[in-house]
């Protein structure tokens, strides 16, 4: 049964996007640390996660690997490279002269990982309405990489599943213009008496195959403790 795991998320992994959701014979649940776009007012915010690492128990440790992460020449590089590819979809229905970062480079903790988050605004050019801004920033590049069509074609190359809701988006256009898009990760998929889900890690050109597949299972350690909680009946 998929109801008891929202809870479950709920108090092992709150987030900033918590939903539930069921679409015909598929129910999602999930909590997502991350926004694909925002759009309130005229003004538009990308908020890219990239570089991660896993919370440790002890406090001390934990701000150790918060320090090794800001200074992870991998980490910041993919990180870097995504907050460009954020401006450049950004840039593209922005009004000129609008665009900044803020903040950049800054620590956010979940309850089983860390992530390197940046923050890209601008304001809307007056002849583009949210869903332009929708179609210039999706699918996220903290999903897909860059260059964004190149890195879309290796993935369908590559992958073996299909990625589904996976890496896609649950969010609301509003009637007075504004949108909140969240990105569908550590998000759980119910169909019939089956469920799945997917994590991945970006890859560049000084990833370590064993650092990456960690980086997998850190991300997706709160999904199997939410799924083991509901089983146990909270």
């Amino acid at each position: 049964e998929s109801f008891p795991v929202f809870p479950a998320r709920r108090l092992i992994n709150p987030s900033p996007y918590m939903y539930y959701c069921q679409l015909g014979g598929v129910t999602v649940v999930g909590s997502s640390p991350e926004a694909l776009v925002k759009l309130k007012g005229g003004r538009a915010e990308l908020r890219p996660i990239a570089g991660t690492l896993p919370r440790m128990a002890d406090p001390e440790a934990d701000l150790a690997n918060e320090r090794r992460l800001l200074a992870d020449p991998k980490e910041n590089a993919e990180h870097v490279m995504l907050v460009d590819l954020a401006r450049n979809d950004l840039g593209r229905v922005a009004a000129a002269g609008t665009l900044h970062v803020d903040p950049y480079r800054v620590i956010e903790r979940y309850s089983h990982v860390m992530h390197i988050v940046s923050g890209v605004q601008g304001t809307l050019a007056p002849d583009r309405d949210a869903f332009d801004l929708f179609a210039a920033t999706f699918p996220a590049g903290t999903l897909v990489g860059a260059p964004k069509v190149r890195a879309m074609q290796i993935i369908e190359e590559l992958e073996p599943v299909d990625r589904g809701l996976y890496g896609g988006t649950i969010g609301y256009f509003g009637a007075q213009g504004d949108m909140d898009q969240a990105i569908t990760i550590r998000t759980l998929v119910f169909e019939g008496d089956e469920y799945s889900y997917q994590a991945g890690a970006g890859v560049v050109a000084d990833s370590k195959p064993e650092s990456e597949f960690n980086e997998v299972f850190a991300k997706s350690a709160a999904l199997r403790s939410a799924l083991a909680l509901a089983e146990e009946g909270l």
